[in-house]
């Protein structure tokens, strides 16, 4: 098993960092781009990977008590993952990504996945920045 974990300061609450990263309508806003979920009958969730042009079947589970969301493979335990953000002083949150790689054939790499993990981070903060902004 191999697994990742980045993590990324964003200048909002914590509230409306879980609530952007939790719209699962607009997960494609800030996962990996060769990543896309369908939402199908909660917490089941199809997810199409660009690379291998698959689908895969998946689970996403929110836990707005806890501020955390989870996901994995459904069957063949390829991957899992979650994601989890904390308050912090000031108004701002942490959040902090973790992917286990069960299955290695599912590993891009050391560098490839923590690209993408600090990508996501980033396009996350982009999309709490636009929301905190307009609603300011």
């Amino acid at each position: 098993m191999t697994e990742y974990e980045r993590s990324r300061t964003m200048p909002a609450q914590p509230e409306h960092v879980f609530d952007q990263a939790a719209n699962v309508g607009r997960l494609d806003s800030w996962l990996p781009q060769a990543l896309h979920v369908e939402a199908g009958d909660l917490p089941a969730v199809t997810v199409h990977e660009d690379r291998t042009d698959e689908d895969t079947d998946a689970v996403l589970r929110a836990r707005p008590e806890q501020m955390r969301l989870e996901w994995g493979t459904r069957e063949q335990g390829g991957y899992a993952g979650w994601l989890q953000v904390a308050g912090l002083d000031g108004g701002a949150s942490e959040v902090t990504v973790h992917l286990s790689f069960l299955d290695d054939r599912h590993d891009p790499g050391e560098r490839a996945a923590t690209d993408a993990l600090d990508s996501s981070l980033r396009r996350l903060e982009e999309q709490v920045r636009l929301h905190v902004d307009h609603a300011g």
